[in-house]
């Protein structure tokens, strides 16, 4: 585990919990694995709708809800481009955002790096500017409304051409976009990140940090290629890597973080139950990984969710929430004043559910 700047508070034997509880006083993490269109709620997509004169294809909010049992990675992202539809303005777009931080809060997220999908507005004749104004106006004054700090990251969709991802990068650099990073997301399969390989030099050149998804569903060579050709810092998902021992020592030794997302692997069947999840092996081999809630209004749960529901199935010690606090932190983009405030932070506090 890593050491606690000014010592820790965390105890030193396990601690059992039987009920899937959200903590009243949560731990304060770092949030690294987060869609903003993906926290679009089903009252705030009628909302929208309604506000923006859009007739929706489900006549109910249980209607829209029954659309969430997903077979795979596909069947989700269908409905989640579908439900973009509703985003029109740049007060859509903040209202979003607003929504996201405000229950962000409440589950102890204290730092946030929030990816949007830039390419899925422009293709539908979203001007550019509304949507990253949108997220970037509120993401401004973050710190000082919800006490969390905040990162802009302009994913880009693997499924489509490296030409298309290269002229919106273009533009958001051409507007000056307050963005501090790029990912790499959609489908995976069949899609590997060497397709990639000049937009990321592009956005290394000019200054961004790098982080791609890779081994959800795609194999763990796709995490060596985010490695080797993009050159990426951090590792969306990254579960498929207990398929290879020797990427795990790799990626061991080098304190890659990977961001993952319990409830979502189980959501899209990436894993068949969360007592199937690898969590639990991920960190007893010593990998870097840290738990986020990914696209939480379509799978489930906040991170909070996330960290009390494996806390009900594996029985996670005070130790290993800490851990996992601990390692969200350190694998931030974040300054390294602001890691060490939430790492205080995080010391200070006495873990319990």
């Amino acid at each position: 585990m890593d050491n606690f700047p000014g010592g820790s508070t965390m105890p030193e034997t396990e601690t059992d919990f039987a009920e899937p509880e959200v903590p009243a006083k949560p731990l304060p993490v770092a949030e690294l694995h987060l869609h903003i269109e993906g926290t679009l709620q089903p009252e705030l997509i009628f909302a929208l709708a309604e506000r923006n004169g859009i007739a929706l294809p489900y006549s109910s909010l249980d209607e829209l809800r029954e659309k969430y049992e997903f077979t795979d990675l596909q069947s989700f992202l269908d409905l989640y481009y579908a439900n973009m539809a509703v985003l029109r303005t740049e007060q859509d777009f903040a209202d979003m955002t607003r929504a996201y931080l405000e229950r962000a809060a409440a589950a102890g997220v204290r730092h946030a790096e929030i990816m949007m999908d830039p390419q899925a507005h422009v293709s539908r004749g979203i001007p550019l500017e509304a949507c990253v104004q949108g997220v970037a106006s509120v993401l401004a004054t973050s710190e000082e409304d919800y006490g969390i700090s905040t990162m802009l990251i302009a994913a880009f969709l693997r499924d489509l051409p490296e030409d298309s991802a290269l002229e919106v990068l273009d533009q958001l650099l051409a507007m000056n976009a307050p963005i501090g990073a790029i990912g790499l997301d959609s489908a995976e399969v069949g899609n590997p990140p060497s397709k990639f390989e000049r937009l990321y030099g592009k956005a290394r050149e000019a200054g961004l940090r790098l982080t791609a998804h890779a081994g959800e569903e795609g194999p763990a060579s796709y995490i060596i290629e985010a490695l080797d050709v993009l050159g990426v810092e951090r590792i969306d998902h990254g579960i498929r890597c207990m398929d290879d021992p020797d990427l795990v020592e790799r990626l061991v030794d080098a304190r890659i973080p990977l961001t993952v997302c319990p409830l979502s692997n189980v959501r899209l069947r990436a894993v068949d139950t969360l007592a199937d999840h690898p969590l639990p092996a991920m960190l007893a081999a010593g990998l870097n990984v840290s738990v986020n809630s990914d696209d939480p209004a379509y799978f489930g749960g906040y991170v909070d969710d996330n960290f009390a529901q494996l806390t009900a199935v594996f029985d996670l010690s005070d130790f290993d929430k800490a851990r996992l606090a601990a390692n969200s932190i350190h694998s931030s983009f974040a300054s390294e004043e602001r890691k060490a405030e939430l790492l205080a932070e995080l010391n200070g506090r006495e873990v319990s559910d």
